[in-house]
């Protein structure tokens, strides 16, 4: 077995796909919209589907927003220069909420985003995440 996808509800889908592929460097892989449901789904990931697991991006015609709740966390990805990276993000407009830096009790070096739909995402520098997180 193995993770295949996690499916993100986004009120706009251009802004979203802009998003995840202009600012986070993921890739379209296919796009598909069901016009009996009134729904488009996006996928994006930095591999095929086959490779690893990517992100859906659901956008329900006519719904602009969603409430998230308080028990989604984040999504993680792991960079090779976590400062690159977000200077890359913020050159792109992106949302830093949390600037690079170690993880409160260790050392592992994380950074926090969000999409434009308000999703969190941790971006965590490779040599930690091979480690494992501490706190």
């Amino acid at each position: 077995m193995r993770v295949l996808h996690t499916m993100l509800r986004v009120g706009d889908l251009d802004r979203a796909i802009a998003f995840y592929t202009d600012v986070l460097g993921m890739k379209l892989l296919r796009k598909h919209d069901n016009e009996k449901y009134q729904y488009t789904l996006a996928f994006v990931g930095y591999a095929d589907e086959s490779e690893q697991a990517v992100i859906e991006l659901t956008y329900n015609w006519g719904t602009d927003s969603y409430d998230q709740g308080t028990a989604f966390g984040h999504i993680a990805i792991g960079v090779d220069d976590i400062y690159a990276t977000c200077n890359t993000i913020r050159a792109n407009n992106g949302n830093i909420t949390r600037e690079p830096g170690p993880v409160l009790g260790g050392s592992t070096e994380i950074a926090f985003v969000t999409d434009p739909d308000g999703y969190k995402i941790e971006l965590i520098q490779m040599k930690g995440a091979t480690k494992g997180l501490k706190g």
